[in-house]
């Protein structure tokens, strides 16, 4: 299974994640890529910005299901499932 599998399984278990975990858990050099190539799979994910317990800002992945009105556009945009 390869690392970007791992982490669509791990986000499919209703988990959200944040780049550097992405880093730590699936040794994924370049989180932002990984998601990337999921939402080209057609993964519906989610990135919400989130602050830290130190105050910082980050993002946290997520998988959700897509909105009708997010349907629609990429219908309209010539995307198919």
């Amino acid at each position: 299974m390869s690392k970007t599998a791992k982490l669509e399984t791990y986000l499919q278990s209703g988990a959200s994640v944040t780049a550097k975990q992405i880093k730590s858990m699936f040794k994924l050099a370049n989180p932002t890529a990984a998601v990337s190539e999921l939402r080209r799979k057609g993964v519906c994910i989610y990135s919400n910005e989130a602050t830290l317990y130190t105050g910082a800002k980050t993002t946290k992945y997520r998988v959700g299901r897509p909105s009708k009105a997010m349907v629609a556009a990429a219908f309209q945009a010539g995307f198919t499932a």
